[in-house]
């Protein structure tokens, strides 16, 4: 976990611009691997801050400084909140926080959700979750000892008992939900990601009607089957377009290049002109095939989590 090939750092490194934000992360393994696909430390000292956050599987928080307002799509917002918890989006977000904003955090994968979090991703979209209350007293203990550390690698040692303590007081994951998320990783590798296709491997793995299978998009990914479809494509084209692929490669999933813009830039925040001009440098990062990947990873495929 903590080797250099798991380990990227953006920002302040040697030579870089300390007004610019700082992000660094490490890679999850051992035990909470097939629920974690990373932990990460952001730093970013302005006074003022404006940001963009893309749709995501899950995140825990927490906020070492700094504090602000998060504006979610549906036009409500929230404080943030010292510990906290963001469910799976709909669509992107925006903030604006008061520095320096320096932000402890862990990213779940969709496995990760259920196994850790234990809340129907549905109820809690666009929502933040007050981590003090899912974690009890631990979490603001835990808060007051990160104050303390100056190094992620501290920090992920620090949390990795509280972790390993919730999974325990959360019911495992079902035997079918695993296979479920297993078919939805195969589902969103595949060239055309029909709802059909989803449906019919289901159907002939575990038995599940197309019901059931939509429940189980809710729950663990706060939308249908059809929303879920529309995520990876609007974040995999956006992923494609921040890297240099002329819009001409990228179009073909979508009806025509005015719908194209319009999906990434609900799901991102960003239209394919802004992604390669002024970019919001953290969505950079996370936009990044070798950085944090939303998918297809909504569980690792070399992990069998039936024996964690």
């Amino acid at each position: 976990m903590r080797g250099a090939a798991n380990r990227k750092m953006t920002g302040l490194e040697p030579g870089g611009d300390p007004a610019m934000p700082h992000l660094e992360f490490i890679k999850a393994s051992g035990k909470l691997l097939p629920h974690i696909e990373s932990y990460y430390l952001f730093r970013y000292d302005a006074a003022e801050i404006d940001g963009i956050e893309r749709v995501d599987l899950g995140q825990l928080r927490f906020m070492i400084s700094g504090e602000g307002t998060v504006f979610f799509p549906d036009g409500h917002s929230e404080p943030t909140r010292p510990i906290m918890v963001n469910g799976p989006g709909t669509a992107a977000a925006t903030y604006k926080m008061r520095g320096p904003l320096h932000v402890f955090g862990v990213s779940l994968r969709g496995i990760g959700w259920k196994a850790l979090i234990g809340v129907p991703a549905h109820k809690v979209a666009d929502r933040i979750i007050d981590g003090e209350k899912l974690f009890c007293e631990q979490a603001p203990l835990l808060l007051e000892r990160l104050r303390s550390m100056t190094t992620l690698e501290e920090m992920v040692a620090a949390i990795e008992p509280l972790l390993m303590m919730r999974q325990q007081e959360v019911k495992p994951v079902p035997k079918a939900h695993v296979t479920f998320l297993r078919v939805i990783r195969e589902w969103t590798a595949t060239d055309d990601p029909t709802i059909e296709w989803l449906y019919a491997r289901m159907k002939a793995e575990t038995d599940m009607g197309e019901r059931q299978v939509q429940r189980l998009c809710k729950e663990y990914f706060a939308g249908s089957p059809t929303h879920l479809k529309r995520k990876f494509r609007a974040i995999g084209a956006a992923m494609r377009i921040y890297q240099g692929a002329p819009l001409d490669d990228v179009i073909g999933p979508f009806a025509d290049q005015s719908h194209m813009i319009n999906e990434v830039k609900h799901f991102t925040g960003h239209t394919p002109t802004t992604l390669r001009a002024n970019i919001d440098p953290v969505l950079a990062v996370t936009l990044d095939n070798e950085s944090f990947h939303f998918l297809p990873d909504v569980i690792p495929e070399t992990v069998d989590v039936r024996r964690r």
